[in-house]
């Protein structure tokens, strides 16, 4: 892999992430889409659509996969047995996580409304990334370590707990950033107040750590208080800038790490404390979630310039029109600087939305994020190979390549 038209600030990109050498990166884990967005929301859409109007979309998720293989192909030199479904693979494990989570927010309080904030986002129709993540690599480490096929109590609450912290900081977003739609319907922020919406973003995140303490473990503990310290900073971030172009991208990165790459980095981390795995599956199961959260808020930048907003089931162009600049922009900055001024007035002035999102697609700045997520993610393909085979190591594999090419 080499950056896009030799770009300083692409190499300066794989810099700042630490990337090791990649001349041995295996080929035969990438698939490329064969066919065009128009195609792809043809065959896609439907499932969607579908989707949207079940009570229980575990089956929806495992019909937009089997959707999603009929679009594309395995290049020259893959192997069959890495394209497995992850979501079928732990379904009755996802379904417990959730299940287990609605009961607590349920159980806790005697109020109505607040159970139907707090458990609003918890119906099934996210991708359950996060517990899809901590449920894999827990499997895949206790099969390497003892090889044994089954799933802690404990390590099943952290699963709940990685969901439930991305939930709570869901709803807190969508009232600092005013959303008004999420996941294909009217977000907690348009059908509720914004003083009831926020105060059941504090009673998830209590009861997530009710389930954290019940764990009795301190190093897990102190792991997992680094995510929502890594959240508030996160945001505290974002609503600033930088003024040289080296700068921002740091500064992006930072901030991308602390908003996506820590919940996920140190949910697996705490996952393979749990199982008692020695410090360097430790490191790995970190490094591991820290490159795969990194590619995912990358895929996720560059799908709010690319895809329809009925495929993401939010409106695109958010980032823009909230006055913030993600790596498409900033890639984009190297051949149109005009984008500099733009960005450090966060695009208030009229037409400056309009104008950028142009510049983005007549650069090479979309190119640029697709590549670095990317090598965000041979890199997790590099270091999970380092555990015992086992369908879940298989299918943490796998979750590399949904993460580059999926279109939602």
């Amino acid at each position: 892999m080499a950056c896009i038209g030799s770009s300083r600030l692409c190499a300066r990109a794989e810099k700042l992430c630490q990337f090791g050498h990649f001349s041995q990166i295996r080929k035969k884990l990438s698939t490329t889409f064969t066919k065009s967005r128009v195609e792809i929301e043809r065959v896609i859409g439907p499932t969607v659509k579908q989707c949207q109007n079940k009570k229980t979309t575990a089956s929806c998720r495992i019909g937009i996969a089997r959707a999603m293989s009929s679009i594309q192909t395995i290049q020259p030199g893959s192997l069959p047995d890495y394209q497995v479904d992850p979501y079928r693979l732990v379904e009755d494990d996802l379904k417990l996580v959730y299940d287990g989570i609605r009961l607590e927010l349920n159980v806790n309080t005697t109020q109505d409304e607040l159970r139907k904030i707090a458990t609003y986002y918890f119906d099934g129709k996210g991708k359950a990334i996060r517990p899809l993540l901590v449920i894999l690599m827990s499997r895949a480490i206790n099969y390497h370590k003892d090889e044994i096929n089954i799933l802690t109590k404990s390590q099943q609450k952290l699963a709940m707990y990685s969901e439930m912290i991305h939930n709570a900081s869901l709803i807190h977003d969508d009232v600092i950033d005013q959303a008004d739609y999420r996941r294909g319907k009217p977000s907690v922020n348009a059908v509720w107040s914004q003083k009831k919406v926020s105060l059941a973003g504090n009673y998830i995140l209590a009861i997530a750590t009710v389930l954290l303490s019940r764990l009795k473990n301190d190093e897990v503990t102190i792991t997992l208080a680094e995510i929502i310290s890594d959240l508030v900073q996160g945001e505290f971030m974002q609503l600033g800038s930088k003024e040289t172009e080296n700068e921002r991208f740091a500064h992006y990165l930072n901030k991308t790490y602390r908003k996506t790459g820590s919940l996920i980095a140190n949910s697996l981390k705490a996952t393979a404390i749990v199982a008692e795995a020695n410090d360097q599956i430790i490191e790995l199961a970190y490094q591991y979630g820290r490159n795969i959260g990194l590619a995912f808020q990358l895929v996720d930048d560059f799908l709010d310039f690319v895809s329809s907003s009925a495929m993401m089931g939010k409106p695109t162009a958010t980032d823009l029109k909230l006055g913030l600049a993600t790596a498409p922009v900033l890639f984009a900055c190297e051949k149109y600087p005009e984008l500099n001024a733009m960005i450090m007035r966060r695009f208030q002035e009229p037409n400056d939305v309009e104008r950028a999102y142009k510049l983005v697609h007549e650069s090479h700045g979309l190119d640029q994020t697709k590549f670095l997520a990317k090598k965000h993610c041979a890199e997790a393909v590099k270091l999970v190979q380092s555990l015992a085979e086992s369908p879940y190591q298989k299918a943490l594999i796998f979750i590399s390549d949904f993460v580059i090419n999926r279109i939602k």
